[in-house]
């Protein structure tokens, strides 16, 4: 992908050097200054003139493309620990909303702010603290992207187009395990919750509307390919393959292998029912299922060992493979290892032992330049997708700023017509019992009510339609003109 499209706005330098604590939302100085500026802002944002209340969407975070393994892997959070960090980031005085998508080859946050320089701060403060990594080391690596940028970004993972293997569907389907798990989680808020629906939305028209994704793309593709490719004989014949974990990758690596020759595959993991439904799926594959206690043997009687797990740790050291025979002749007397796991399972030191050759996510950028050039034109396609789908998803969210308009209308009408009401009962006293005021009150709110259903219905949009939203939006400050809706208190 093009530098344009992963760095626009150089990420700003923090006013105070960030420090590790022992707890994110300990009182500090810092966080201090932070809560009084946003007291500020929140009394700015009585009305929509009082400055600028609209939030900023941030993407800020990593990928293959500019950042190394050895670094992605400690900024990697599983899965199980997004709701955690959608939580922590939050609970910071800026941010309103968060998400993450953490796969092998990325790991990126999209958060909604109220300032944009103090949200980064707070984000850029988050992934140092969370990962270990000193922030000077991390912010040569980072992407920082704001608004259209970052959506356009999004929209463009989703549909494949920023993948190191161009227009892979695994991608697609971790954009809707993050909207999926975002559900369950209160910062998960409306304008992600809106974004990663349209970019879900994109994917899947690139993959239907272009070409983009015809024949194998996929991780688990280029590292059978990259496999095929080492092997001195550029064939699985004879080969004895290993792959450890029975998840979605795995299931892809069999698919693909398989119809690269390979007829015999051991496979590893924690339980066996998970490894036997994947073999049930390739019945002309021959598998040899084991649990993870054989994990050495395994390897050991292996020439080929591609490792796929849902492991943080590694699984395979320097010192374990030392002790291990060297493989035959007719795989030139090596054992190689295919990683595409983040964080990764094989040691990258096992390279110093003899005998031995690792390769990691990293390296699969040798296979895919030919895919990238055979898929220039569909790519070209989706671009102008996506155009469309940015549209869609920026219409629906400038139809979001009429609601501050619509409650101002409503509140300053309902103020009109409870202070006339008013004076009507006291200028009448006793002369109306409590009924016959009932009657005078419930005719003043039918009247209010008629009266501002053609402002109102002018007002409401659903977003679908970006040329209504833009009508929409010209009658929204024509009434806010016209009943100096800017004066109005929300609260009132």
């Amino acid at each position: 992908m093009p530098a344009s499209h992963t760095v626009s706005t150089p990420v700003p330098a923090p006013a105070a050097p960030v420090v590790n604590r022992p707890s994110f939302f300990a009182s500090s100085p810092r966080l201090d200054s932070s809560r009084k500026a946003l007291q500020q802002l929140k009394e700015q944002s009585i009305n929509r003139y009082a400055g600028d209340q609209k939030s900023s969407i941030i993407a800020i975070g990593l990928t293959i493309q500019n950042a190394p393994v050895e670094l992605r892997e400690k900024l990697a959070v599983p899965e199980a620990e997004w709701p955690r960090a959608i939580e922590e980031l939050a609970n910071y005085p800026h941010i309103e909303e968060a998400a993450v998508l953490s796969t092998c080859n990325r790991m990126e946050l999209y958060v909604v702010a109220l300032s944009w320089h103090r949200g980064v701060r707070e984000v850029e403060e988050w992934l140092s603290h969370s990962s270990g990594v000193p922030l000077e080391e991390l912010r040569p690596y980072l992407f920082l992207l704001r608004d259209r940028d970052a959506t356009q970004h999004l929209l463009r993972v989703s549909g494949g187009l920023d993948s190191l293997v161009m227009g892979e569907g695994q991608i697609l389907a971790q954009v809707r395990q993050v909207y999926k798990v975002g559900q369950n989680c209160p910062g998960f808020g409306r304008h992600l919750n809106g974004l990663f629906k349209q970019a879900i939305t994109a994917g899947k028209r690139v993959r239907t509307e272009t070409s983009i994704s015809t024949g194998s793309v996929s991780v688990s593709s280029a590292a059978a390919e990259l496999a095929q490719l080492k092997l001195p004989s550029r064939s699985f014949e004879g080969a004895k393959v290993c792959i450890i974990g029975a998840g979605k990758m795995s299931t892809l690596l069999v698919k693909h292998l398989s119809s690269k020759g390979c007829k015999a595959v051991t496979i590893l993991n924690r339980s066996m029912p998970r490894a036997e439904a994947l073999a049930a799926e390739f019945p002309e594959v021959e598998f040899d299922i084991h649990l993870m206690p054989d994990l050495l043997q395994c390897v050991e009687d292996s020439d080929l060992i591609f490792a796929a797990s849902g492991s943080e740790e590694i699984l395979i050291t320097k010192e374990q493979v030392l002790a291990m025979a060297r493989r035959g002749n007719e795989v030139g007397g090596v054992r190689r290892f295919v990683d595409i796991s983040v964080p990764r399972n094989i040691a990258s030191n096992v390279n110093e032992a003899g005998g031995q050759v690792v390769y990691n996510v990293d390296d699969l950028k040798e296979v895919v330049a030919a895919n990238k050039e055979s898929r220039t034109a569909a790519a070209a396609e989706a671009e102008i997708l996506l155009k469309d789908e940015q549209r869609s998803f920026e219409a629906w969210r400038d139809s979001l700023e009429t609601v501050p308009t619509i409650k101002a209308l409503r509140s300053k009408a309902e103020g009109i017509r409870l202070s006339e009401f008013e004076k009507v009962a006291s200028k009448l006293g006793t002369e109306l019992n409590k009924k016959q005021l009932k009657v005078v009150e419930d005719l003043s709110k039918g009247i209010i009510n008629k009266i501002l259903h053609g402002p109102m219905t002018a007002l409401r949009c659903d977003g679908t339609d970006p040329d209504a939203v833009g009508q929409t939006l010209a009658n929204m400050d024509a009434l806010e003109r016209m009943f100096h809706l800017s004066e109005v208190e929300m609260g009132a």
